[in-house]
């Protein structure tokens, strides 16, 4: 991959312009790159205060009972948003979809187990543990195996 950067006073602002022949997962992690400069700050709830939660250092975000919670160590934090915006939101740190109702942090994984059923049981580096449904196994190898672990421990 070639990279040109022009710098001259004759511009006004920045622009970007990509050059390929298909679309590829590079070309993907290198919008996503581009994109965290706007990234919004995500808020949670916690005895009564509003708190400002790092992405990096959730576990998992999981719905329950129509309510959405960040599982960082062994706090749970409410989150006061859809569970597919804070996906939309967490997309550039390295998360994924688990299941239907978990989003996990790909970076806080410290190991997998299979289950009897075909799931996934991921364990965090913080102790914490969820499950990776069927259907979003192979996405989440496949993610993990292009190097989506970016925070070697």
């Amino acid at each position: 991959m070639k990279v040109n950067i022009d710098i001259d006073d004759k511009h006004t602002e920045p622009s970007i312009s990509i050059q390929t022949n298909e679309w590829s997962e590079e070309l993907e992690e290198i919008v996503a790159i581009i994109k965290r400069k706007n990234r919004q700050r995500l808020f949670g709830v916690e005895s009564d205060q509003t708190v400002l939660l790092d992405p990096n250092n959730i576990d998992f975000v999981y719905a329950e009972k129509r309510r959405i919670f960040a599982c960082i160590s062994n706090r749970k934090v409410e989150i006061r948003m859809k569970l597919f915006e804070v996906e939309d939101m967490l997309a550039p740190y390295d998360f994924m979809r688990f299941s239907k109702s978990v989003i996990g942090n790909l970076n806080q994984i410290e190991r997998f187990e299979l289950s009897f059923n075909g799931n996934l049981c991921v364990y965090f580096h913080s102790g914490n543990k969820e499950y990776i449904t069927r259907k979003y196994v192979a996405p989440i190898k496949n993610r993990l195996a292009m190097g989506g672990q970016s925070d070697d421990r």
